[in-house]
């Protein structure tokens, strides 16, 4: 059987994998995004499910405020005896010298939940990791921020002991690796014979992106580097269709075959410009960074290479399994005829409560109750999804009566709060209801496209993208569309683009603003999302 990667297409970062019998789960980072961590499920490690997510409380997580691709970082899943475990770092401020990096840790018997109330654990840093050491002990590996000017370490790995039963850390914290240069991300630990071996990921998470191991015969060190690394990296390759390979983790199947999941992104071929603030020049990733999987053996002399021998990953592996289901293109239209919304979507920083939609008050829509403007990290009314491919569609039908330019509801294409595109039903004082567009690019607010009046009661809005290209649609029949505005550059939508957060992924959605405090609402009939082409990796 062929595995194409990724197997997590679009916004799927820093996975996490573990085996429970014949089952196989992935945890995602999942950033500014609610609710937190995302969780799939698979047999055959090709097809991959969605599954409900962990994060679901307010009493677990509260990223009110948070700025663009903060929050959640880095979740570790784990399991031993009967219990699942699921570390991770909450980022509440990044972007600055003193870094606040909170790790927690909860636990289920089931991987669906309910999921406990969170143990705080530290804050040294970001990337935690829970080991469980066959003797019995429990153990926490991250990695450590530096406030220091100059910093004193480029990277570097604390290790302390975790008790259960106390549901705190205890014993003395251990420095066990210091680097010379730049961070030591995405730490993991694994005992294999002899040896206790330590993956991190080292370079950044862009495009100098790799993968190292190292081992100790003592947990604590000291740990040796394998001449060899990284043991997979891109770096060296411009011309690959899998770039960002690296932040790792290990997996052994029933028939103890070796498989890694790992980072990894598909670059366009637009680029920032050369007087880009923060990385001149650098590749656009519309789709973010996804989730690929890599066969690998260990060395005679017990060290992991990939299996093709080399470091770079493969665009396609070979598994001895059988598929249990087909790889069909993933198409979806939401009727919203359920009392819950579809997993696949997620709203910002909180849970979505009656105050901002309904699925009920209407059946068979989804009610948006306008709240907070677009730049909001605290109140507002917006659903999204991922993009997964260069090449899609998405649309919706749309009801709206705004009294005022304050009001605004319609279909979205994001990366963040500060880069978006978004049509829109508004209010305008000479013309009336009418259609607009707005666009923001690192904050810069622009109207591509004068107000277009519009007097029909039910609006059909759609986007199609293809790589570089957006174009936005409208319709009063749904059958006849006229385009709405110019070809809009997607890149803009991406990872390296945006200047305050680069970490997540592209995603399309609903949304309904009331910026007078009235809570004017927009209701949504259908959301269709179509991918057009399932881009070869």
């Amino acid at each position: 059987m062929k595995i194409e990667n990724p197997i997590l297409r679009g916004f799927h970062p820093d996975p996490s994998i573990v085996r429970v019998g014949e089952d196989y789960y992935i945890a995602t980072s999942t950033f500014e995004w609610w609710p937190g961590v995302r969780l799939h499920h698979s047999r055959d490690l090709k097809n991959w499910e969605l599954l409900p997510y962990p994060l679901t409380r307010k009493s677990q997580l509260d990223l009110t405020g948070v700025g663009d691709s903060q929050g959640i970082w880095a979740p570790c899943l784990t399991y031993d005896n009967g219990l699942f475990y699921l570390v991770y770092t909450v980022v509440s401020s990044f972007y600055c010298n003193m870094q606040d990096t909170k790790n927690f840790l909860v636990t289920s018997e089931s991987i669906e939940g309910p999921w406990s109330e969170p143990i705080a654990l530290n804050s040294f840093g970001f990337d935690p990791s829970m080991f469980h050491d066959p003797n019995g002990k429990k153990y926490l590996v991250s990695m450590v921020t530096d406030h220091r000017v100059p910093q004193k370490y480029g990277g570097r790995l604390l290790l302390q002991e975790y008790d259960p039963n106390q549901q705190k850390m205890v014993g003395t914290m251990v420095d066990i690796y210091q680097g010379e240069h730049g961070y030591l991300e995405g730490p993991h630990i694994y005992k294999r014979g002899d040896f206790y071996y330590l993956f991190a990921a080292e370079g950044g998470t862009g495009e100098g992106h790799g993968q190292s191991i190292l081992r100790s015969k003592s947990i604590w060190g000291p740990y040796v580097a394998y001449k060899k690394n990284p043991i997979l990296t891109s770096r060296d390759v411009p011309g690959h269709s899998i770039q960002k390979a690296g932040h790792a983790d290990l997996v052994q199947t029933p028939n103890n075959e070796w498989y890694i999941v790992h980072l990894c992104g598909r670059p366009l071929q637009a680029t920032n410009p050369d007087d880009h603030i923060k990385l001149p020049g650098k590749r656009r990733y519309t789709l973010g960074r996804e989730t690929a999987l890599q066969k690998v053996y260990w060395t005679e002399d017990g060290w992991l290479q990939l299996e093709n021998g080399s470091n770079l990953p493969e665009k396609e592996i070979v598994w001895n399994g059988v598929a249990e289901h087909s790889a069909a293109i993933k198409n979806s239209i939401d009727h919203f005829d359920t009392t819950e919304l579809n997993l696949e979507y997620q709203s910002l920083r909180k849970p979505l409560t009656d105050q901002n939609y309904s699925l009920m008050e209407r059946p068979g829509y989804l009610r948006l109750f306008g709240r907070d403007g677009l730049s909001s990290r605290f109140n507002q009314s917006l659903i999204a999804r991922r993009w997964t491919e260069f090449e899609m569609e998405a649309g919706t039908k749309i009801e709206f009566q705004p009294r005022h330019f304050k009001q605004m509801a319609g279909l979205i294409c994001l990366y963040d709060i500060d880069n978006f595109y978004y049509v829109h039903i508004t209010f305008d004082e000479e013309i009336g209801r009418c259609l607009s567009i707005m666009k923001s690019e690192n904050r810069k607010i622009e109207y591509p496209v004068e107000p277009i009046p519009i007097r029909e009661a039910e609006i059909f809005l759609k986007v199609k993208v293809a790589f570089e290209k957006l174009q936005f649609f409208y319709s009063d029949n749904g059958e006849r569309y006229e385009k709405i505005g110019p070809e809009l550059d997607a890149s803009i939508l991406s990872d390296e683009a945006c200047y305050h957060g680069w970490f997540t992924g592209a995603m399309v959605g609903l949304c309904c603003q009331d910026m007078s405090g009235s809570g004017k609402a927009a209701d949504f009939d259908w959301f269709e999302y179509q991918v057009k082409n399932r881009n070869p990796s």
